[in-house]
């Protein structure tokens, strides 16, 4: 995507939803004030504005982590990549997408009462995957990581108060569930994220983030379900012979 300095803020948004959080960083109106260019905002809010086009570019074009080869990581760098990146960014965008959220249920939530109903799906869910996600960073990662550096230097590996890993794998694969069928129902709810014919900019973006957040939870729970999980209770059974 290319950045001009006479593009319109409203104009970049629209091509790409993710502008949204560079701008909202810089107390940029993307929204009500969407007409003005790059040039103006900058001017106007005393902002550098190659510096405002550089972080823009930085943010659009991430690497796909679809083609990274997760399957042959080192389950302790799979683990601290799915904390750092994962739990971090349903941490950050969270509250992001309440605060879209709300002011969307505000302003349109009678016109569209659906939205009422996705907002408290989003609420509940992120409440839970913020407990969720504290379960594996203080319970199953730590044990993650111990297991793996047992193996790889041969020392007794001390077994957890929970004993062996297959019972809290499956608490986490439950919760996996709870919300997969969560974000099945916000998505009907929202017409798989599709903005009515009234919907603003704001709406555009309240629901390419959920939209967004979806297809990232999508990945989250690949990585653990189907990767992370299974080669852990592998390599445990493999430890115990």
């Amino acid at each position: 995507m290319n950045i001009e300095s006479k593009q319109s803020i409203g104009e970049i948004v629209a091509g790409n939803y993710r502008a949204a959080t560079v701008f909202k960083a810089h107390g940029i109106d993307f929204c009500c004030k969407g007409n003005r260019s790059i040039f103006e905002v900058c001017e106007s809010n005393g902002i550098d504005e190659s510096q405002l086009i550089h972080e823009l570019y930085t943010h659009l074009n991430k690497i796909n982590a679809d083609s990274i080869g997760y399957q042959h990581w080192p389950l302790d760098l799979l683990a601290d990549y799915i904390e750092r990146k994962h739990h971090v960014y349903v941490e950050a965008k969270s509250i992001e997408i309440k605060e879209y959220l709300s002011k969307l249920c505000s302003v349109h939530g009678r016109a569209h009462p659906e939205l009422i109903l996705i907002n408290d799906l989003f609420v509940a869910a992120s409440k839970d995957l913020a407990v969720h996600m504290k379960k594996e960073e203080l319970v199953l990662f730590p044990f993650v990581r111990r297991l793996q550096r047992a193996v790889d230097s041969g020392e007794q590996f001390q077994f957890s108060s929970f004993g062996g890993v297959e019972n809290p794998i499956e608490v986490m694969k439950q919760d996996h569930d709870n919300e997969g069928e969560r974000f099945r129902q916000i998505a009907r709810l929202s017409n798989d994220y599709s903005v009515p014919e009234d919907g603003c900019n704001t709406y555009g973006v309240a629901y390419a983030l959920l939209k967004e957040f979806e297809d990232d939870l999508h990945l989250h729970i690949h990585l653990e379900n189907n990767i992370l999980f299974p080669k852990v209770l592998e390599m445990e059974k493999v430890y115990l012979k």
